[in-house]
C-alpha cells in the first residue's frame, strides 16, 4: 500500500493505493517510461483496493504583501511584472489594459475594473508579485 496526496479541481485528497506488482520478482514498481519499448503488452487492470479519506484542507496562500483597500486592484495571481501601461494621475476607463503579468510563460493582462483616476501605482516592470497583492489603486 501506498499513501499518496492527489488534488483534483482544486480539492486536496489523500488516496490510499494497493500496488498489485509490487512483490513479484522482476516486476517494475511503476509503467515503463512514455517512449521505452517494453517486451509485455501494457494491460489495464481495475484497482483492487483504494481508500479516500476526506478532503485535506489545501496550504493557506501567502498573505498580500500590500494590504487592500477601497480601490485597490489585486493581481490575480503570482508572477512577475512585464509591462505597466498606466502611471500616478492617468484617467482609465472601465477594461483599459493597467499592466502585465507574466506567469509561466504566458502573460494576463490585468484591467480596469472601473472608470477613475490612477492614485498609486504599487509596482515597477520586473517587480515579483504575489496573488492578492496591490498593483494599482484607482479613485
Amino acid at each position: 500500500m501506498k499513501k499518496l496526496r492527489v488534488t483534483v479541481e482544486g480539492k486536496v485528497y489523500e488516496v490510499t493505493v494497493e500496488i498489485l506488482d509490487a512483490g513479484k520478482e522482476g516486476a517494475p514498481l511503476f509503467p515503463p517510461a512514455v517512449g521505452s519499448v517494453s517486451a509485455a503488452p501494457v494491460v489495464s487492470a481495475p484497482v483492487a483496493s483504494a481508500s479516500v479519506s476526506a478532503p485535506v484542507s489545501a496550504p493557506a496562500a501567502a498573505a498580500p504583501s500590500v494590504p487592500a483597500g477601497p480601490g485597490a486592484v489585486a493581481s490575480q495571481l503570482a508572477g512577475k511584472i512585464v509591462s505597466l501601461n498606466v502611471k500616478e494621475g492617468d484617467t482609465v476607463k472601465a477594461g483599459d489594459v493597467l499592466l502585465a503579468v507574466e506567469a509561466m510563460k504566458m502573460n494576463t493582462y490585468v484591467n480596469a475594473p472601473r472608470d477613475g483616476k490612477v492614485t498609486k501605482v504599487a509596482v515597477v516592470v520586473g517587480d515579483a508579485v504575489n496573488e492578492g497583492q496591490t498593483l494599482v489603486v484607482i479613485e
